[in-house]
Protein backbone atom coordinates (compact mmCIF):
# COMPACT_ATOMS: atom_id res chain seq x y z
CA UNK A 1 0.00 0.00 0.00
CA UNK A 2 2.78 2.39 0.95
CA UNK A 3 4.63 1.55 -2.26
CA UNK A 4 1.52 2.33 -4.34
CA UNK A 5 1.05 5.68 -2.59
CA UNK A 6 4.74 6.50 -3.10
CA UNK A 7 4.45 5.66 -6.81
CA UNK A 8 1.35 7.86 -7.14
CA UNK A 9 3.12 10.75 -5.37
CA UNK A 10 6.14 10.37 -7.61
CA UNK A 11 3.94 10.31 -10.71
CA UNK A 12 2.16 13.47 -9.57
CA UNK A 13 5.49 15.18 -8.95
CA UNK A 14 6.81 14.03 -12.34
CA UNK A 15 3.62 15.24 -14.02
CA UNK A 16 3.94 18.61 -12.29
CA UNK A 17 7.57 18.96 -13.37
CA UNK A 18 6.63 18.00 -16.95
CA UNK A 19 3.89 20.63 -16.99
CA UNK A 20 6.36 23.23 -15.72
CA UNK A 21 8.91 22.32 -18.40
CA UNK A 22 6.27 22.39 -21.16
CA UNK A 23 4.93 25.74 -19.87
CA UNK A 24 8.40 27.27 -19.86
CA UNK A 25 9.02 25.94 -23.34
CA UNK A 26 5.83 27.46 -24.74
CA UNK A 27 6.42 30.77 -22.96
CA UNK A 28 9.86 30.87 -24.59
CA UNK A 29 8.38 30.09 -28.03
CA UNK A 30 5.65 32.71 -27.54
CA UNK A 31 8.23 35.33 -26.56
CA UNK A 32 10.33 34.45 -29.61
CA UNK A 33 7.29 34.65 -31.91
CA UNK A 34 6.28 38.03 -30.41
CA UNK A 35 9.76 39.45 -30.97
CA UNK A 36 9.78 38.14 -34.54
CA UNK A 37 6.38 39.71 -35.21
CA UNK A 38 7.54 43.06 -33.82
CA UNK A 39 10.71 42.90 -35.89
CA UNK A 40 8.68 41.95 -38.94
CA UNK A 41 6.41 44.99 -38.52
CA UNK A 42 9.41 47.30 -38.19
CA UNK A 43 11.06 45.78 -41.25
CA UNK A 44 7.83 46.02 -43.22
CA UNK A 45 7.72 49.80 -42.70
CA UNK A 46 11.40 50.22 -43.59
CA UNK A 47 11.06 47.95 -46.61
CA UNK A 48 7.99 49.80 -47.94
CA UNK A 49 9.86 53.12 -47.62
CA UNK A 50 12.86 51.69 -49.47
CA UNK A 51 10.69 50.23 -52.23
CA UNK A 52 8.86 53.52 -52.59
CA UNK A 53 12.16 55.32 -53.18
CA UNK A 54 13.37 52.58 -55.54
CA UNK A 55 10.25 52.69 -57.71
CA UNK A 56 10.08 56.49 -57.78
CA UNK A 57 13.44 56.79 -59.54
CA UNK A 58 12.53 55.02 -62.83
CA UNK A 59 8.95 56.38 -62.69
CA UNK A 60 10.20 59.97 -62.48
CA UNK A 61 12.64 59.35 -65.33
CA UNK A 62 9.81 57.97 -67.51
CA UNK A 63 7.54 60.91 -66.67
CA UNK A 64 10.30 63.44 -67.42
CA UNK A 65 11.09 61.87 -70.79
CA UNK A 66 7.40 61.80 -71.71
CA UNK A 67 6.96 65.43 -70.68
CA UNK A 68 9.84 66.52 -72.90
CA UNK A 69 8.13 64.92 -75.88
CA UNK A 70 4.71 66.31 -74.98
CA UNK A 71 5.93 69.84 -74.27
CA UNK A 72 7.44 70.21 -77.72
CA UNK A 73 4.56 71.73 -79.69
CA UNK A 74 6.35 73.13 -82.71
CA UNK A 75 7.73 69.83 -83.93
CA UNK A 76 11.32 71.06 -83.64
CA UNK A 77 12.64 67.96 -81.93
CA UNK A 78 15.41 66.25 -83.84
CA UNK A 79 15.09 62.54 -84.56
CA UNK A 80 18.12 61.91 -82.33
CA UNK A 81 16.38 63.67 -79.43
CA UNK A 82 13.22 61.65 -79.96
CA UNK A 83 15.25 58.43 -80.12
CA UNK A 84 17.06 59.32 -76.86
CA UNK A 85 13.79 60.03 -75.06
CA UNK A 86 12.15 56.83 -76.34
CA UNK A 87 15.25 54.79 -75.42
CA UNK A 88 15.18 56.24 -71.90
CA UNK A 89 11.50 55.41 -71.55
CA UNK A 90 12.13 51.85 -72.72
CA UNK A 91 15.15 51.32 -70.43
CA UNK A 92 13.47 52.71 -67.33
CA UNK A 93 10.30 50.74 -68.08
CA UNK A 94 12.33 47.51 -68.16
CA UNK A 95 14.01 48.51 -64.90
CA UNK A 96 10.61 49.20 -63.34
CA UNK A 97 9.26 45.87 -64.58
CA UNK A 98 12.25 44.09 -63.08
CA UNK A 99 11.53 45.66 -59.66
CA UNK A 100 7.87 44.67 -59.89
CA UNK A 101 8.82 41.07 -60.72
CA UNK A 102 11.18 40.97 -57.74
CA UNK A 103 8.47 42.36 -55.49
CA UNK A 104 6.03 39.77 -56.77
CA UNK A 105 8.44 36.95 -55.91
CA UNK A 106 9.20 38.35 -52.45
CA UNK A 107 5.51 38.91 -51.67
CA UNK A 108 5.02 35.13 -51.86
CA UNK A 109 7.69 34.49 -49.26
CA UNK A 110 6.29 33.87 -45.76
CA UNK A 111 9.32 34.25 -43.53
CA UNK A 112 7.54 34.33 -40.18
CA UNK A 113 4.95 31.53 -40.07
CA UNK A 114 5.70 28.98 -42.79
CA UNK A 115 2.90 26.64 -43.81
CA UNK A 116 3.29 23.64 -46.07
CA UNK A 117 1.03 22.00 -48.64
CA UNK A 118 2.73 18.81 -49.76
CA UNK A 119 1.67 17.12 -52.99
CA UNK A 120 3.15 14.38 -55.16
CA UNK A 121 4.73 15.61 -58.40
CA UNK A 122 6.73 14.17 -61.28
CA UNK A 123 10.23 15.64 -60.93
CA UNK A 124 11.03 15.49 -64.65
CA UNK A 125 7.95 17.56 -65.50
CA UNK A 126 8.54 19.94 -62.58
CA UNK A 127 12.16 20.68 -63.53
CA UNK A 128 11.17 21.07 -67.19
CA UNK A 129 8.61 23.72 -66.17
CA UNK A 130 11.32 25.63 -64.25
CA UNK A 131 13.57 25.44 -67.31
CA UNK A 132 10.87 26.87 -69.61
CA UNK A 133 10.10 29.70 -67.21
CA UNK A 134 13.77 30.53 -66.66
CA UNK A 135 14.33 30.82 -70.43
CA UNK A 136 12.11 33.93 -70.34
CA UNK A 137 14.76 35.71 -68.28
CA UNK A 138 17.95 34.59 -70.02
CA UNK A 139 19.96 36.50 -72.60
CA UNK A 140 19.84 35.35 -76.26
CA UNK A 141 23.06 33.31 -76.09
CA UNK A 142 22.17 31.49 -72.86
CA UNK A 143 20.51 28.07 -72.60
CA UNK A 144 19.06 26.33 -69.54
CA UNK A 145 19.68 22.57 -69.40
CA UNK A 146 18.34 19.91 -67.00
CA UNK A 147 20.49 16.91 -66.01
CA UNK A 148 19.61 13.96 -63.78
CA UNK A 149 20.46 10.29 -63.23
CA UNK A 150 16.96 9.64 -61.93
CA UNK A 151 14.13 7.93 -63.75
CA UNK A 152 11.76 10.14 -65.79
CA UNK A 153 9.02 8.50 -63.69
CA UNK A 154 10.56 9.67 -60.40
CA UNK A 155 8.07 11.42 -58.12
CA UNK A 156 8.59 13.53 -55.01
CA UNK A 157 6.29 14.79 -52.28
CA UNK A 158 6.97 18.48 -51.66
CA UNK A 159 5.47 21.95 -51.37
CA UNK A 160 5.36 23.15 -54.99
CA UNK A 161 4.78 26.80 -54.02
CA UNK A 162 7.93 27.08 -51.91
CA UNK A 163 9.85 24.92 -54.39
CA UNK A 164 8.88 27.25 -57.23
CA UNK A 165 10.02 30.31 -55.25
CA UNK A 166 13.30 28.61 -54.40
CA UNK A 167 14.10 27.50 -57.94
CA UNK A 168 13.05 30.75 -59.65
CA UNK A 169 15.10 32.87 -57.25
CA UNK A 170 18.15 30.76 -58.11
CA UNK A 171 17.47 30.70 -61.85
CA UNK A 172 16.62 34.40 -62.27
CA UNK A 173 19.71 35.26 -60.24
CA UNK A 174 21.79 33.07 -62.57
CA UNK A 175 20.13 34.62 -65.65
CA UNK A 176 21.18 38.10 -64.48
CA UNK A 177 24.85 37.20 -64.42
CA UNK A 178 25.25 34.82 -67.37
CA UNK A 179 25.88 36.50 -70.74
CA UNK A 180 26.51 33.33 -72.79
CA UNK A 181 26.77 29.58 -72.31
CA UNK A 182 24.64 27.24 -70.22
CA UNK A 183 22.82 27.28 -66.90
CA UNK A 184 22.61 23.70 -65.61
CA UNK A 185 19.92 22.31 -63.32
CA UNK A 186 21.06 19.00 -61.86
CA UNK A 187 18.89 17.04 -59.43
CA UNK A 188 19.35 13.72 -57.70
CA UNK A 189 18.34 11.56 -54.74
CA UNK A 190 20.67 11.85 -51.77
CA UNK A 191 20.41 10.94 -48.05
CA UNK A 192 16.70 10.13 -48.36
CA UNK A 193 16.04 13.55 -49.80
CA UNK A 194 16.23 15.74 -52.88
CA UNK A 195 19.53 17.35 -53.93
CA UNK A 196 19.41 20.13 -56.57
CA UNK A 197 22.31 22.16 -57.97
CA UNK A 198 22.16 25.19 -60.27
CA UNK A 199 25.55 25.85 -61.89
CA UNK A 200 26.72 28.50 -64.35
CA UNK A 201 29.69 30.59 -65.45
CA UNK A 202 29.74 34.18 -64.24
CA UNK A 203 30.83 36.48 -61.46
CA UNK A 204 31.86 34.87 -58.18
CA UNK A 205 28.68 35.16 -56.07
CA UNK A 206 29.71 32.89 -53.18
CA UNK A 207 30.36 35.85 -50.87
CA UNK A 208 26.78 37.09 -51.39
CA UNK A 209 25.22 33.89 -50.03
CA UNK A 210 25.76 34.61 -46.34
CA UNK A 211 23.55 37.68 -45.91
CA UNK A 212 20.69 37.78 -43.44
CA UNK A 213 17.32 38.42 -45.10
CA UNK A 214 16.14 40.82 -42.39
CA UNK A 215 19.30 42.93 -42.52
CA UNK A 216 19.28 43.03 -46.32
CA UNK A 217 15.65 44.18 -46.45
CA UNK A 218 16.64 47.31 -44.51
CA UNK A 219 19.25 48.36 -47.06
CA UNK A 220 18.25 51.49 -49.00
CA UNK A 221 19.27 50.00 -52.34
CA UNK A 222 18.38 46.37 -51.63
CA UNK A 223 16.38 46.19 -54.86
CA UNK A 224 18.33 48.65 -56.99
CA UNK A 225 21.88 47.45 -56.46
CA UNK A 226 22.52 44.28 -58.49
CA UNK A 227 24.80 42.71 -55.88
CA UNK A 228 22.43 43.36 -52.99
CA UNK A 229 19.45 42.22 -55.03
CA UNK A 230 21.23 38.93 -55.71
CA UNK A 231 22.22 38.62 -52.05
CA UNK A 232 18.58 39.15 -51.09
CA UNK A 233 17.45 36.41 -53.49
CA UNK A 234 20.05 34.00 -52.08
CA UNK A 235 19.03 34.89 -48.52
CA UNK A 236 15.42 34.06 -49.37
CA UNK A 237 16.59 30.73 -50.88
CA UNK A 238 18.47 29.90 -47.70
CA UNK A 239 15.42 30.78 -45.58
CA UNK A 240 13.15 28.55 -47.70
CA UNK A 241 15.60 25.63 -47.48
CA UNK A 242 15.76 26.13 -43.70
CA UNK A 243 11.96 25.85 -43.63
CA UNK A 244 12.26 22.47 -45.35
CA UNK A 245 14.82 21.42 -42.74
CA UNK A 246 17.57 21.23 -45.33
CA UNK A 247 20.97 22.65 -46.25
CA UNK A 248 21.91 25.42 -48.69
CA UNK A 249 25.35 25.96 -50.26
CA UNK A 250 26.80 28.54 -52.63
CA UNK A 251 30.27 27.72 -53.94
CA UNK A 252 32.57 29.09 -56.62
CA UNK A 253 34.70 26.65 -58.58
CA UNK A 254 37.40 27.24 -61.19
CA UNK A 255 36.82 29.61 -64.13
CA UNK A 256 34.28 31.60 -62.08
CA UNK A 257 31.81 28.72 -62.04
CA UNK A 258 29.05 29.27 -59.48
CA UNK A 259 27.21 26.32 -57.97
CA UNK A 260 24.15 27.01 -55.84
CA UNK A 261 22.94 23.75 -54.33
CA UNK A 262 20.46 22.66 -51.72
CA UNK A 263 19.27 19.47 -50.08
CA UNK A 264 16.24 18.74 -47.97
CA UNK A 265 14.58 15.55 -46.70
CA UNK A 266 11.91 14.44 -49.14
CA UNK A 267 9.95 11.27 -49.81
CA UNK A 268 10.71 10.10 -53.35
CA UNK A 269 9.16 7.27 -55.38
CA UNK A 270 10.18 5.32 -58.49
CA UNK A 271 13.65 6.85 -58.24
CA UNK A 272 15.27 4.43 -60.71
CA UNK A 273 12.22 2.85 -62.34
CA UNK A 274 12.89 1.33 -65.81
CA UNK A 275 16.49 2.55 -65.88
Amino acid sequence: MKVAILIIVLLIIAFGISLLIVRRRYIKLLDLATKRAQKSEQLKSVFIDNISRTLRSPLNAIVNSCNKLLEEKDGNLQSAQVMTAVTNISDYSKELLDYVLQLHEMSKFEGITPSFTFIEVNLTELMASYRREAMNYTKPDVTVRVISDLSPHCRAILDTNLMHQLMMHLLTSAAKHVTHGDIFIKYNCERRGLKVAVSYQGLDLSELAHGDIYSLLQEDDAMKDSGKSTALSLAICRAIVDMFGGEFFMDSEGDKKNVASFWFPCEMKDVYKDL
